[in-house]
């Protein structure tokens, strides 16, 4: 017997819908596109919203339609099937904007803020729609249910630290900062937003190349590692030396982009060696885990840092779907095999 879920997870620019087991988590299926929240809404704005339709029924027709491709790609009828979403679907640009969740935030999943939307003709569906979570500076959408479902998985084999700080690397890197069960605060850093803004739109953009960042090579492992450790509260000065290296031909442009790499991340690491009674969980789902994991260890903090697997923090957003879905007390729906 399979229990079916629908799990979407939205993003301003990406778009993800798994069809799992609920009951072992087990992904049957998937989808995976560019279609994210944002360009929805500007399509929305542009012809929908002209046209009399509501954001919502805009937003529905479109996740309905991509249900049906992730359909024809089982070959299962996915009507009434129920359906998770998270991510930036709750935002004001997305289906509908749903409160944050507010500190302290529990990670069983409980304090999850949700709007659930009942099945009907037009979308025979029933959904829930979670919302994201804010401290008294700071906002997340996404984030918190990966951590809900990562909590959950470090727990079933007895892993989780008591005080932790979860690492999202991203973007939009997450630091979560996580005790006796509860999310306590989170830290957003624009890490991956400000590298590709110097990279590509500053007067850095001549001084760096940007082709084959996953090369390691000595010569660009040694830049990385330079600008990790000279990573400094003077970081806006310190950017400035990118353009130096190239001008005076210390390094190639290649080297460059990896020393400019090891600036940022660096900056945004550094403050962890003054919070010493914390464990460190570096979750790897991102191509940027090599850089995090060599600058851990150049900071002197691997002593005390648990590495998650690419595979594991990939299921974390379904676990925590499905916990937040359970939460409510709604029913999945029930498929028999013809041997059961």
């Amino acid at each position: 017997m399979i229990t079916y879920l629908l799990c979407c997870d939205w993003g301003t620019s990406s778009f993800r819908l798994r069809l799992i087991d609920s009951a072992t988590y087990q992904l049957i299926e998937e989808l995976i596109g560019q279609q994210g929240v944002a360009a929805v809404f500007d399509a929305w704005k542009n012809a929908g919203e002209k046209n009399g339709i509501s954001r919502e029924q805009f937003f529905r027709e479109n996740l309905k339609r991509q249900i049906e491709v992730l359909a024809n790609k089982t070959a299962l009828n996915l009507d009434q099937i129920p359906v998770a979403v998270s991510g930036m679907a709750s935002s004001s640009i997305g289906m509908e904007e749903i409160p944050y969740g507010t500190l302290p935030f529990a990670m069983d999943g409980s304090q999850a803020s949700v709007r659930h939307i009942e099945a009907d003709e037009t979308f025979p569906h029933e959904l829930i729609l979670i919302s994201g979570v804010k401290s008294q500076e700071d906002v997340m959408r996404g984030e918190e249910t990966q951590l809900i479902g990562l909590t959950a998985l470090l727990d079933r084999e007895g892993q989780r630290p008591s005080d932790a700080i979860f690492i999202f690397p991203g973007t939009h890197s997450k630091h979560m900062y996580v005790q006796g069960g509860q999310l306590l605060n989170f830290e957003t850093y624009m890490t991956g937003e400000v590298f590709n803004l110097m990279a590509t739109s500053s007067i850095l953009k001549d001084s760096v190349e940007l082709n084959r960042l996953d090369d390691f090579s000595a010569g660009n492992l040694a830049a990385f590692r330079a600008g990790v450790q000279q990573a400094e509260p003077s970081l806006l000065n310190r950017l400035f030396t990118v353009r130096t290296n190239q001008l005076f031909g210390k390094i190639n442009k290649q080297q460059n982009a990896f020393y400019l790499s090891g600036l940022l991340i660096g900056a945004e690491l550094k403050p962890l060696r003054e919070k010493q009674n914390w464990q460190l969980v570096l979750c790897s789902g991102t191509n940027l885990f090599s850089f995090y994991q060599q600058a851990i260890n150049d900071l002197n903090l691997a002593d005390r840092t648990t590495v998650i697997p690419a595979e594991v923090v990939d299921q974390a957003a379904i676990v925590g779907q499905v916990i937040v879905f359970q939460n409510q007390n709604l029913n999945v729906s029930v498929y028999r095999n013809e041997s059961d």
